[in-house]
């Protein structure tokens, strides 16, 4: 090296880098076909969620969110929904809702997370948001579960799921528990009886006061 000629290390030109100009860089090297640059991964959660930000859908009033509540996450579901035969308070066999079971999906279909029992979704970055259904319509077609607004209840994590305050399940498609002819009470001693139903839906998630 030249005498009097310094030189900056990468990983500090990488944390002065602005996000667009790193993510530009990147794609150049790339396409010269020399090493690119390594993209912190906290700039590669930072892109994905920009990247996920999308309009609001229009909704029934009674599972409107809050004014000031924007989208950051769309994700398409696509699982079961898990029912257990057990005793009515008439005591007569009904089916009960037990979890979803469901990957999260983005718009080009990739896995990007998991809805589970709570309600609860986790995102590929490890972030959680669990949350309470406060209001629900029936969905157009009868065959399917309802819509829902489901408010955040609790967060893990800090990735795109961590700031969540709401979260609305609408154009669902099948999901609706069996024929109740096909539960079996669960009885002493006796096993309980389960059934997957296919369902897909949408879930949108929301933030307060995102730009």
């Amino acid at each position: 090296m030249p005498r009097g000629l310094m030189t900056t290390p990468t990983s500090v030109l990488l944390r002065a880098t602005p996000l667009p100009s790193l993510l530009a860089w990147a794609g150049l090297a790339h396409a010269q076909g020399v090493p690119a640059p390594a993209v912190p991964d906290a700039a590669k959660s930072l892109a994905f969620a920009h990247a996920q930000v999308v309009d609001a859908p229009e909704v029934p009033d009674a599972i409107k969110v809050q004014p000031g509540e924007k989208v950051l996450l769309r994700a398409r579901a696509s699982g079961v929904q898990i029912y257990v035969c057990g005793t009515g308070t008439d005591g007569k066999p009904q089916w009960t809702l037990k979890a979803p079971q469901a990957d999260l999906l983005d718009d080009q279909g990739a896995v990007i997370g998991h809805h589970s029992a709570g309600p609860s979704w986790q995102h590929r970055d490890g972030s959680t948001v669990n949350g309470k259904a406060t209001a629900h319509v029936d969905a157009p077609d009868r065959d399917s579960i309802p819509w829902l607004l489901i408010a955040a209840t609790s967060h893990s994590g800090r990735g795109v799921l961590a700031s969540i305050t709401s979260v609305q399940r609408i154009n669902t498609h099948g999901g609706q528990p069996p024929a109740p002819s096909g539960c079996t009470s669960s009885g002493t001693g006796r096993r309980v009886r389960e059934a997957r139903v296919p369902y897909r839906a949408d879930y949108y998630f929301y933030v307060a006061g995102a730009n």
